[in-house]
């Protein structure tokens, strides 16, 4: 059972008055155009959400990870994109947090709780994706600086963020080749680094993914993250339990909004003389829909609640992010179902879902990651 402070709940009910009055009115218009949401984003920026889980004594809320779980929750209810644009964000903030130097901390730590400072992590590539270490951008040290070269690409918050995590590899040689890579706060404004396009997607549209170019772009030594070279992959890899228990979040948010949809028109749409919901197919549908995110929502409050006590998570955030993902792409086809010919229409935002369900299954790790990393715990775990 999911029990709540009332200061969770009161922070939680915020977003649902925020996400009620002000995303859902205007969040399919706006994806469909593809439009980015700056009026929405100042908003954000005003209700703190830019510094969720950015500790206090930085500028932030630091609110625990179990609320992070359930704010996002609630906004991917309105408008999965709007999450991306904070989770890419606080990931970079966590990382500096957990392994920044304390004057790297002061320096950037409350103008990203404020927005000011506002970015991603731009780690993949064009020629990588779920193999980290393979990465070819290279940081080569010259004086006081280091000079970025390589391509990234599928970067969230490029275009319209001004700061971003890059990891490059600081010894292109290193065995084994994850010991190479660092990582770099870079800001915006030198010469060097060209935000080539954007990428068109499926779904998760109204958020910049783009790919980027940079060309000897300097970043000043002191702004690798933790002041030493080859920490880079084991600062993302701390991270990630944070990703991942973010996506799930999304999961659970967007397969809850598909079935509220389904839920309603179920009881207003009528068939042989009654409404659809009392066929038994139609409440077989629901049943096993409303099963899957509840599970899926246990499945990540129980790895928010681990990384709240600051223990590993992996396990269970790889459980969680991959059966949330899985089950929302399931209840979102199921939505569409329920409602016929009406889901696949756009007059409808359960289309919409549909589309942006399979960015979770994707994004932060594949199924198939995941379940490696499930895998490998556990064998660890009942090690003979």
């Amino acid at each position: 059972m999911i029990v709540l402070s009332e200061e969770q709940q009161q922070i939680i009910a915020t977003v649902r008055r925020f996400v009620e009055r002000e995303v859902k009115p205007v969040a399919s218009e706006m994806e469909h155009r593809d439009e980015y949401p700056h009026a929405l984003v100042e908003r954000m920026k005003e209700l703190g959400l830019f510094g969720a889980i950015i500790p206090v004594e930085y500028g932030g809320m630091g609110v625990a990870f179990t609320t992070y779980a359930f704010i996002i929750e609630e906004i991917c209810r309105g408008w999965m994109s709007l999450s991306g644009i904070i989770n890419s964000h606080l990931l970079f903030a966590h990382i500096v947090a957990l392994f920044g130097t304390e004057e790297q901390k002061r320096n950037f730590l409350p103008a990203m709780a404020r927005g000011e400072k506002r970015g991603g992590l731009a780690l993949t590539e064009p020629h990588t994706g779920s193999d980290v270490q393979n990465i070819r951008a290279s940081a080569k040290k010259d004086g006081d600086m280091y000079r970025l070269n390589g391509a990234k690409m599928f970067i969230t918050n490029s275009r319209h963020g001004n700061t971003l995590c890059v990891a490059a590899k600081t010894d292109p040689t290193a065995k084994p080749a994850y010991a190479g890579i660092s990582l770099f706060i870079a800001e915006k404004g030198a010469p060097g680094l060209t935000v080539s396009r954007d990428i068109k997607k499926l779904g998760y549209k109204g958020l910049d993914t783009c790919e980027l170019a940079f060309e000897d772009f300097p970043v000043p030594a002191a702004n690798m993250i933790g002041g030493k070279e080859g920490q880079g992959f084991k600062q993302v890899m701390g991270g990630l339990e944070v990703g991942r228990i973010n996506v799930a979040s999304r999961a659970v948010g967007v397969a809850q909004a598909a079935f509220e949809e389904a839920i309603k028109y179920s009881q207003q749409r009528e068939t042989f003389g009654k409404p659809i919901c009392e066929h038994q197919a139609i409440q077989l549908k629901l049943a096993d829909m409303a099963t899957k995110i509840e599970a899926s929502r246990l499945l990540v409050y129980q790895a928010a609640m681990k990384k709240d006590k600051g223990e590993r998570c992996d396990l269970e955030a790889g459980m969680a992010k991959l059966f949330a993902s899985e089950s929302c792409q399931e209840v979102s086809l199921e939505a569409m179902r329920i409602l016929g010919g009406y889901g696949y229409t756009q007059e409808f935002p359960v289309e919409r879902f549909y589309r942006d369900a399979p960015l979770m299954i994707i994004g932060e790790g594949t199924s198939e990651i995941q379940k490696l990393v499930i895998a490998r715990n556990l064998l660890q775990r009942y090690k003979v």
